[in-house]
């Protein structure tokens, strides 16, 4: 299987073939996957259609090293976490993949990275080392060939008048930024904000109160005078992103997929419009797994849209206990 099969899917059958191919890859590759499908009684000869691939519980990438390739680690990236907890890790074998992922995923959802200055305001992240976000971010950063695109920690003064010159002069902008870090950008400066786009990333981390989608959005759009506020759908283990324009409506680049399932049987995939906990496809995790069981809660809409509308508590998700394989 070439990587460019993945990327180059131009409609719903390439998307179940190729994803039906991808699943027999990792059942024969990935010792931790092929354990947690022969759990289950689950063989590819069993699988005909892509609802009936097997989700692996997303707390694995805390305690196995989850591979399908041979090949030598290129980078490991690692989740966030609380001191002493156990973060989780995506070990990956050929970053070119998770290259090829977000600039075709941005340009399928915004366009040319280099019509835009790409300002990030990601504190927690940069504090920290292996985020995939700041990462990518930094990529994007520097293929936007904008002298003015950059990180920013706590000069919050100096992000505020590049962010209303840059919009005087008409440049499109892509503001990145985790929540908690927007919010004390706009309770220090307010905006009217023409040719910006306020992309949150989520995720209070501690810092602040967390607040539903609604109200922080709210805040947002009122403190940056925009209509809209976008926001970023990825993690630790996807190398994909969702993406959303607004009303926290998420579209999946064409390799990426959503389906829910049902939060007291794990093994069951719901109907479009049932609310239930998020599985993930993401076909750019080739050499880990891409068949993940979050632990967020969603719905998925009849045009492949989705939303978070929530996540399972710190117990273990009901209905699904081999994860202790």
């Amino acid at each position: 299987m070439m990587r460019e099969n993945i990327f180059n899917i131009q409609s719903q059958e390439d998307f179940t073939k190729t994803t039906i191919e991808v699943f027999k890859h990792q059942f024969k590759n990935n010792r931790v996957y092929r354990s947690f499908c022969d759990l289950l009684y689950i063989h590819p000869s069993d699988v005909l259609t892509v609802e009936q691939i097997p989700f692996l519980p997303i707390q694995f990438f805390k305690s196995r090293k989850i591979l399908s390739s041979l090949d030598e680690v290129q980078e490991t990236f690692t989740s966030s976490g609380t001191t002493g907890a156990i973060t989780s890790k995506h070990f990956v074998t050929d970053i070119n993949v998770y290259r090829q992922s977000y600039l075709k995923g941005f340009a399928h959802f915004y366009g040319n990275i280099e019509e835009y200055v790409v300002l990030a305001l990601l504190p927690n992240y940069l504090e920290r080392e292996g985020s995939s976000l700041v990462f990518m971010v930094d990529d994007l950063i520097r293929k936007s060939k904008k002298e003015a695109s950059g990180f920013y920690l706590n000069n919050l003064d100096e992000l505020a008048k590049k962010l209303i010159n840059l919009d005087k002069n008409r440049q499109k902008v892509l503001l990145i930024g985790v929540s908690f870090a927007l919010l004390d950008l706009i309770e220090k400066y307010q905006f009217q904000l023409k040719n910006t786009i306020i992309m949150e990333t989520g995720g209070m981390k501690g810092r602040r109160k967390e607040l539903v989608r609604q109200e922080l959005h709210q805040l947002l759009q009122n403190g940056f005078g925009v209509d809209e506020i976008h926001s970023e759908y990825g993690m630790t283990e996807l190398l994909s992103q969702a993406y959303s324009k607004g009303n926290g409506v998420f579209e999946t680049p064409p390799w990426m997929k959503i389906l829910t399932r049902d939060t007291e049987d794990a093994l069951t995939i719901l109907p479009i419009e049932k609310a239930g906990g998020i599985n993930v496809i993401d076909l750019a995790n080739y050499n880990s797994c891409s068949f993940i069981a979050t632990q967020d809660l969603g719905k998925v809409h009849k045009n492949s849209t989705f939303e978070i509308i929530g996540r399972f508590d710190h117990s273990d998700i009901r209905g699904c206990n081999l994860m202790v394989l």
